[in-house]
């Protein structure tokens, strides 16, 4: 252009600032420095929440399926053992649902949400999370731990008396909630990333989101790994110890990789509108419909153990740690319990996903391993390319997150190795739920 720049041209402007213009007046406005301030020192707090809660549910979890059976006399538990558990789990979440605010947080089968903390609703969140995870609920820590970092982040908000603004509200339950679920990913950046996809942002108003969220759950990360190494207590790990190691990719491990991403969002998007069925079937009568999906989830476990003679530990909780175990050493499973592991286990999360209380991102992770390593003897694929796409093909249609599922992926495996087929498999998997009928929807 000749005369006069692009940037002062009416007929390439009009009459809207650029975008550039907007973030530059964004940060440099004092009360978003203010609020920026706030998320660093917030980060602090939350994190240190963050890390009790999860050890304390981890110490919970142990002590009911670990210690207590062996005091019993068991080495594992019983096929019965999730029954009187669950029916626990399910009458808690039950009672809290009609009867604190917040009806214990986001139903899962509704997705990941970052809206609506609340400090009100915080006392029935952390209710219903310890009730249901522990207990044997099929889901993840990771929807109470942004509850719980949104919700902190209020209350320290008017502790500290800083304004109550929109803009503030926020601001600082992103960062909050980044800071908590820092704690369970272990890492920042998927943190960051998870926080400002869910969030579904754009242009300006993301990197204003974007900034306070990297900073409070980078601070966090630091007090979340100190404290870790200074106690010496556990809260799960993330990162997969694989027994064989990284393969060099071919043209095979990519066609597979589509074909399992395509099978995975196929067979998985309908449990998801089955488990968004469900959470409306429960609505109508929480108290009763909550403890007979946890008591079905609970039937399935107790299958699974009678069938195959397994542990029904095996079908029940997050899957975290049976991840952990068939990275380890997928040999260690017969074709048969990698089958039944699948159908039960699928249909305990369909169930726990509509009626109980937690988050959708683990028992995806673990299911989509599973098949990874049931499909691994096929010509040219192999375990680990087979557990990458399947994980990642399996979190991308759970959370429908494609970016957030490649990061997260590559962080459970250690290593960019696999990085083509996790970003191919996310994506074709992606693509494939979104072409499909949406079906039901539940309210969040």
């Amino acid at each position: 252009m000749t005369g006069r720049s692009r940037r002062t041209d009416p007929s390439v402007t009009g009459t809207q600032p650029e975008e550039a213009d907007v973030l530059r007046d964004i940060l440099r406005s004092p009360g978003y420095l203010k609020a920026l301030a706030l998320c660093a020192l917030i980060g602090i707090p939350v994190s240190l929440a963050a890390f009790w809660f999860l050890v304390g549910l981890h110490e919970l979890e142990h002590v009911l399926w670990a210690d207590l059976p062996q005091a019993l006399g068991w080495d594992t538990p019983p096929w019965w053992w999730p029954l009187p558990l669950l029916l626990v789990a399910g009458t808690v979440v039950g009672l809290v649902v009609t009867h604190l605010p917040g009806a214990g947080g986001h139903v899962p089968a509704s997705g990941l949400h970052t809206g609506g903390a609340s400090s009100a609703a915080l006392p029935g969140v952390l209710l219903a999370a310890v009730a249901s995870l522990p207990f044997g609920a099929v889901l993840g820590p990771e929807a109470p731990l942004i509850a719980l970092g949104g919700g902190l982040a209020l209350i320290f908000r008017d502790l500290a008396r800083a304004p109550a603004t929109p803009q503030s509200t926020v601001l600082l339950g992103a960062a909050g909630a980044a800071a908590a679920i820092s704690a369970i990913f272990g890492n920042p950046l998927i943190a960051a990333v998870l926080l400002i996809e869910v969030a579904g942002v754009g242009g300006p108003q993301l990197f204003a989101v974007m900034v306070p969220a990297l900073l409070s759950s980078g601070v966090g990360a630091l007090v979340f790994t100190g404290l870790g190494r200074w106690t010496g207590l556990a809260t799960g790990d993330l990162s997969l110890k694989l027994s064989v190691p990284f393969p060099r990719l071919d043209v095979a491990d990519v066609l597979w990789a589509v074909v399992i991403a395509v099978a995975l969002g196929v067979v998985l998007h309908p449990l998801l509108a089955g488990a968004r069925a469900i959470a409306a079937y429960v609505a109508a009568r929480p108290l009763v419909r909550t403890v007979l999906c946890a008591l079905g989830a609970a039937a399935c476990a107790a299958l699974y153990a009678l069938i195959t003679g397994r542990s029904p530990a095996e079908v029940v909780s997050s899957g975290q740690a049976g991840l952990a175990g068939l990275a380890a050493d997928p040999h260690a499973w017969g074709v048969g319990a990698l089958l039944a592991v699948l159908l039960f286990k699928g249909a305990a999360y369909l169930l726990c996903l509509g009626s109980l209380r937690g988050g959708p991102v683990f028992p995806a992770l673990f299911l989509g391993a599973v098949t990874g390593v049931l499909l691994a003897p096929l010509p040219g694929l192999g375990v680990v390319p087979g557990m990458a796409a399947g994980m990642a093909a399996a979190a991308a249609t759970t959370l429908r997150l494609p970016v957030s599922s490649v990061v997260l992926v590559i962080l459970l495996l250690g290593s960019s190795a696999m990085m083509p087929i996790v970003i191919l498999a996310a994506v074709v998997a992606f693509v494939v739920t979104e072409l499909l009928p949406p079906g039901p929807t539940v309210a969040k």
